[in-house]
């Protein structure tokens, strides 16, 4: 049965106001971070709401990533909202990003993975309605070389070439899987669970595709994809990253899927994603949000 995004909140017994209120959150000038992080998802009696705008920030990151990569321009270029809640922002971008892709068959992955995040923001804003929140200000620049330096000491630009636009999707594809993963067990609409799971379900073969593309394209890209794995290791502070290639022996067999001893998909809290994508622990704005995420508090 296909899901109506606009007919999830119908079912869910509290506004977004009422979810960030059961976290302490509804104060006046609580920032980003402490209305994320402050207080964890689990005091809350129902975060559904909290859960998809937090997504909903991510989804944005990744939509925009993939359709100026493909297109050249931003997600509005083709017809999906920004505006809502919180401070509306710009996305800041080198001039020309469309990539110029050699092969084909990476062109079509990355159109297809363009379109379904696309399509996931349209979901989020559709299910959230008028409590979904703006697009932030996101920073597909300086982020990307300030990775650049940490990792290999030089800027990095993604858009350059396929390659070096596939290892900038695997900084983004492996985190939102792990974060879905982490929101699992604190949503408790089932409907809204269900939605969750399908998109989970989708950035998960995401990041299998890049993943693979990364292993195959030889075993400098592989290091790279390791180096980036232990950074965001590092900058989670407790997790179980891995790169493209088994741990003991990285240019061995592949390691297309990350996952523990059981063969599960990792978690990560809402802290350890936000380290991520601001590129230092505990902080509450940086790298590809300047300005920090939109709350809608």
């Amino acid at each position: 049965m296909e899901i109506n995004p606009e007919s999830l909140l119908k079912t869910n017994g509290l506004s977004r106001r009422q979810a960030l209120r059961n976290l302490g959150l509804g104060a006046v000038g609580m920032t980003a971070l402490g209305a994320f992080t402050k207080t964890t998802f689990a005091q809350a009696e129902n975060m559904d709401v909290a859960i998809f705008n937090f997504a909903l920030n991510l989804e944005y990151l990744e939509a925009q990533y993939y359709t100026y990569a493909t297109t050249g321009a931003g997600i509005p270029a083709a017809g999906v909202g920004i505006d809502g809640k919180g401070q509306q922002g710009f996305v800041t971008i080198k001039d020309n990003p469309k990539v110029s892709f050699t092969t084909p068959v990476v062109e079509d992955y990355a159109f297809e993975i363009a379109g379904d995040e696309r399509s996931h923001v349209r979901f989020f804003r559709a299910a959230l309605g008028a409590d979904r929140v703006a697009q932030p200000a996101i920073n597909l620049r300086e982020s990307f070389n300030t990775l650049g330096q940490i990792v290999s000491g030089m800027p990095f630009d993604p858009f350059e070439n396929e390659i070096n636009f596939l290892v900038g999707a695997f900084i983004f594809e492996d985190v939102g899987v792990t974060a879905f993963k982490g929101a699992a067990r604190l949503i408790t609409n089932k409907d809204f669970l269900e939605a969750a799971a399908g998109v989970l379900a989708v950035e998960a073969y995401h990041a299998s595709n890049i993943r693979v593309n990364l292993f195959n394209a030889g075993s400098e890209v592989r290091k790279l994809a390791k180096a980036i794995s232990n950074l965001r290791r590092s900058l989670s502070g407790a997790d179980d990253d891995q790169g493209v290639g088994r741990r003991v022996n990285f240019e061995g067999r592949a390691n297309i899927v990350p996952t523990d001893s059981n063969s599960l998909v990792y978690s990560r809290t809402t802290r350890q994603v936000l380290n991520i994508v601001y590129g230092e622990q505990g902080a509450d704005k940086g790298l590809f949000f300047p300005n920090g995420i939109n709350t809608g508090a």
